[in-house]
């Protein structure tokens, strides 16, 4: 039922309604018929010869495992695997016997490996662009709530800033020579980071203040954020619908990388049978078109779901909720100050006032100054006479910071002043929550 001002309650059971319209095609009873087949050749590999290497004891461990509980860990999964796969499918990476192409065999294994190399690079770009678009998604949703000015745009900054760091960790991981397994180590725990919807509910970094400072938020938003990922919230009935075939896609492609790893370790001794051969490339071509028809159907359904209601409803219910707004009168021939100490650069200061108008126009004075240590004054922003005014600044130094309301030009009227001063700062990554 509508609950008050039109606004619908956002639950497990209300998303279930949704979903039990986009009912996925089941996955092709081949994923696990594969995976099967291949986890048999696997185990037999593994019974043939000396002790394995730590990445293909941890790879087994991993098969074994029963995968990521949440769906979008297993994507980065599925990224990583592909990503091994395409690795040992490069011809530098074959078997020493195998690259030489010694013979009509080799050559023709060779051949195919190539062509299977390319189907996992053209799934990878798929599955890069989905999680891509997805991420875009979300972002863009959560900002249809944010007010549309300067407030909204601090908050793309502090995003373009947080994703360009995270972009260096990682190149820096890549050009110093770490694993694919390193590499998505560190992806993973960045996604971690990403805390848009989990800050909001939790009301925690810049987002703290964005909750507190910034007008227009809608408390169903920040209600729905906090049990988004409760156990019987409403992402769990996502996973209920459409985590198994994702986790069976999972549970292919780990054994595709499993049994082309311990081939490539027991290439010199037991070379791989024509069945073999053609259960690997049946394998990843069922594991390409598969991923890509669920990744094609659940796009489709995550960008259409109903995880939130309406902008538009959710701004007129919120919109005059300003509790955190302070008033003060300056009286005539005086000014009113508030003073804010910034320790760290790059913080943003912002500010939103007005005054109270009667039947004659009401203005007051508006300037900000900086002191620093030794106390010498910048003007920050010259004196101008507003009636209102929004703004911020990003600091780049720290110190003494002052707001000045100027109503010294008047010899009569006092003036109602109606105002909201906060000081951002800068964006500090956690590591402490999980969404």
């Amino acid at each position: 039922m509508p609950s008050k001002g039109g606004m619908l309650p956002i639950t497990r059971a209300f998303l279930s309604s949704y979903y039990d319209k986009h009912q996925f095609p089941p996955i092709s009873d081949d994923v696990s018929r594969l995976s099967q087949q291949l986890h048999t050749c696997s185990d037999h590999l593994r019974k043939t010869s000396l002790p394995l290497p730590e990445g293909e004891r941890l790879l087994i461990k991993e098969v074994e495992m029963q995968p990521p509980h949440k769906i979008d860990e297993n994507m980065w999964k599925n990224r990583e695997q592909i990503e091994e796969i395409i690795f040992l499918l490069e011809r530098s990476h074959w078997p020493k016997s195998l690259q030489d192409q010694s013979t009509p065999e080799d050559v023709e294994l060779g051949h195919l490996l190539k062509k299977l190399k390319d189907k996992c690079k053209g799934i990878l770009k798929v599955l890069e662009s989905f999680q891509s678009k997805s991420s875009e998604n979300v972002f863009n949703t959560v900002m249809t709530y944010m007010p549309q000015d300067f407030r909204g745009a601090l908050i793309r900054q502090q995003r373009e800033r947080s994703e360009r760091n995270k972009k260096a960790q990682v190149d820096a991981i890549v050009t110093s020579g770490g694993s694919i397994r390193d590499k998505y180590a560190l992806l993973w725990h960045q996604q971690m980071e990403r805390r848009q919807l989990a800050q909001l509910g939790s009301a925690a970094g810049v987002y703290k203040t964005v909750v507190k400072y910034l007008v227009g938020v809608p408390q169903v938003l920040l209600d729905f954020v906090k049990q988004i990922n409760d156990d019987q919230g409403p992402m769990e009935e996502q996973r209920y619908r459409y985590g198994p075939p994702m986790y069976a896609l999972t549970n292919l492609v780990l054994n595709i990388h499993l049994f082309i790893s311990l081939s490539w370790l027991r290439f010199q001794d037991i070379k791989l049978e024509k069945h073999q051969i053609s259960m690997l490339e049946e394998a990843i071509n069922v594991y390409a078109s598969e991923l890509e028809r669920f990744l094609s159907f659940i796009g489709e359904v995550f960008a259409n779901s109903p995880f939130f209601v309406t902008a538009e409803e959710a701004g007129a219910i919120e919109a005059n909720k300003n509790d955190d707004y302070r008033e003060t009168s300056v009286l005539a021939g005086t000014t009113f100050e508030v003073s804010l100490e910034v320790e760290s650069v790059n913080s943003y200061i912002a500010w939103d006032f007005s005054i109270a108008q009667r039947r004659i126009s009401m203005d007051i004075g508006f300037s900000i100054e900086y002191t620093n240590s030794s106390g010498q004054k910048t003007l920050i922003l010259p004196y101008r006479r507003y009636e209102s005014d929004q703004g911020n600044f990003c600091t780049i130094m720290g110190g003494k910071y002052k707001l000045i309301w100027d109503n010294s030009f008047s010899t009569f009227f006092k003036k109602a002043l109606r105002y909201k001063v906060d000081c951002i700062a800068p964006v500090v990554e956690s590591t402490d929550e999980e969404m």
